[in-house]
Order: structure tokens, then C-alpha cells, then sequence
């Protein structure tokens, strides 16, 4: 049975588009699509008599929402498999659970009551900094969002959750039939060798090689696995988190990696992948490699 792609979807444009996305992405890889509103409506209604048949308004307009997701859903791909389903249960909580038994889930970057001028939705920083599957947050103009862009772009870095970025960076660009860039950041010590510019310039010179060989192993055996899958690699001197911003402004998807420790279920996201999410112009996939 293949897993289903999850989007959350609470009736904000920011969640809408993220269900278009969502949708595009089932189709990619011919899966189905489980939509998903999660809401505690028991806090606003507050209690009432037992005997009363009258439904409450915020579960009535869950379902509404929900039901109209799909019907949006089913129009821009009557081929994806389409539920909705209506939880009540706190959004985070719902998603990073639904996350367990899921290709990926997908977010919007803000909700319906998130503050207006917010860089990052408080739900969709808990979801990518919590969940154990891959996380999209959908994000950026509609011409890095709808897929005609061609670029998928991984950060790979030294941390060990970069093998299972680059295995689903090259997957996304498998389905895509796109090309994939890989980027990876250096960065020469400040203090080494300032007052001799001619041996600055060689020790830059070899922290350049050592990146691209690092960049070079990472991506060995996930070259293997997606032959036809055509790689650039870049190595750039420069802060990581500024590197991968500037390298996915012309991007469908930017893939970054983030640890998760078993047990640990507080905030497990990098400053990169903190500045992915805040600041990116293309969507953003937070992969987790548990340690």
C-alpha cells in the first residue's frame, strides 16, 4: 500500500496553495492525496446541553473547508485519489501524527490565524521541526511554485542528515525530469594567514577542493541510484544559509536537511534550515535523517 502525500488545509490562501502544490506533487509520483483540517473547535464553542442536536459552527465549517479543498483538488487533477478528512485535534499535533505513516506532508508557510506579515506560520514551523517524515513548506511566487522552472536545488553540508536530503533531492528531480544543483558552502577561518595574501589565496584554494570532494562523496551513491538524473555541482565560498538562497531564487524546490533525535520532541531545525523556511523563494523540503 503506498503511503499517502498529506496537505494541511485550513481555507487560507497560503493553504490553498499549498494543496495546488500538493496536488501537482501526488500526480508526480502517483500517489494519493489525504487532505487534512485539524481544529479544537470544542475551545471556541465552548460546552453545550448533551440533548442538543445543534452541531457546532466550527466543526460545520471544518468540513465545509475541507470539503471544498478536495472538490479544488479533484478539479486541477480529476487522475490523483482525493480524501479530506476532519480532526479534532490540535493542527500541529494532527499533521506531525498524520507525518508517521506518509510519503510527506505539505504546508502552507501561514494560517488562517496567523499575524499578518509573519515570515513563517507558528504550525508550519512546528510541523517541519517535529515530524519524522519529509516536510514541504510551500512558499514563494507562483513562478517557483508551479514546477516550469526546472530546478531542484539540495544544500549539502557535513552533518549527517545530507544523505537523506541528496536521496530525495534526486528523486524530486527524477519525477520532475529536472535537473538537480547541488550546492555546497565553505568557508576559510578568518584568521588564517590575513597578513599573507599569497598563502591566504593558496589555503582557499584547498578548502575549495575539500568541499568539492566532500560534495563529490556525498552524492556518489545516489548517482548510481538515478543515472539519468543530470547533476550540477557548485561549490561556494560563503555563510550556507545565504549560499542556498541565493542558488534557489530560480528554483521549483529547495531541499534541506534536518536531524531528528528519537525521544526528543523539541524545535530540531539547523540555522539553514531555519532560513530556508523564513526566507526562501521556492518551496521548501525539510528531510529528517533520525540519528
Amino acid at each position: 500500500m503506498e503511503l499517502p502525500l498529506v496537505v494541511g488545509a485550513d481555507g487560507s490562501q497560503s493553504s490553498l496553495r499549498a494543496v495546488d502544490w500538493a496536488v501537482d506533487e501526488a500526480a508526480r509520483h502517483g500517489l494519493p492525496l489525504r487532505l487534512l483540517y485539524a481544529s479544537l473547535w470544542e475551545r471556541y464553542e465552548g460546552s453545550r446541553p448533551t440533548f442538543s442536536a445543534e452541531r457546532p459552527s466550527e466543526e460545520v465549517m471544518a468540513e465545509h473547508i475541507a470539503a471544498s479543498c478536495a472538490e479544488r483538488a479533484e478539479r486541477r487533477n480529476p487522475e490523483v485519489k482525493v480524501s479530506a478528512e476532519v480532526l479534532p485535534d490540535e493542527a500541529a499535533h494532527a499533521l506531525v501524527q498524520a507525518g508517521e505513516e506518509a510519503f510527506a506532508v505539505v504546508v502552507g508557510c501561514r494560517g488562517r490565524g496567523e499575524i499578518a506579515g509573519m515570515l513563517l506560520g507558528s504550525v508550519s514551523l512546528a510541523v517541519a521541526a517535529r515530524a519524522v517524515s519529509p516536510v514541504v513548506v510551500v512558499r514563494g511566487p507562483e513562478r517557483n511554485r508551479d514546477g516550469r522552472l526546472g530546478r531542484v536545488v539540495v544544500g549539502v553540508g557535513d552533518s549527517p542528515e545530507a544523505e537523506a536530503a541528496v536521496g530525495f533531492a534526486f528523486r524530486e528531480a527524477r519525477a520532475r525530469g529536472c535537473a538537480l544543483h547541488a550546492v555546497r558552502a565553505w568557508r576559510r577561518p578568518a584568521h588564517e594567514h590575513r597578513d599573507s595574501p599569497l598563502v591566504a589565496d593558496d589555503a582557499g584554494t584547498a578548502h575549495e577542493e575539500r568541499a568539492a570532494i566532500a560534495l563529490t562523496e556525498a552524492l556518489r551513491e545516489a548517482e548510481r541510484e538515478h543515472p539519468r538524473v543530470q547533476v550540477h555541482r557548485r561549490t561556494v565560498q560563503g555563510p550556507a544559509h545565504k549560499v542556498l538562497l541565493d542558488t534557489a531564487a530560480d528554483a521549483d524546490l529547495l531541499v534541506v536537511g534536518a536531524q531528528r533525535n528519537p525521544g526528543h520532541h523539541g524545535l530540531q531545525l539547523g540555522r539553514v534550515a531555519h532560513a530556508a523556511l523564513h526566507h526562501a523563494d521556492c518551496p521548501v523540503a525539510v528531510i529528517p535523517q533520525r540519528s
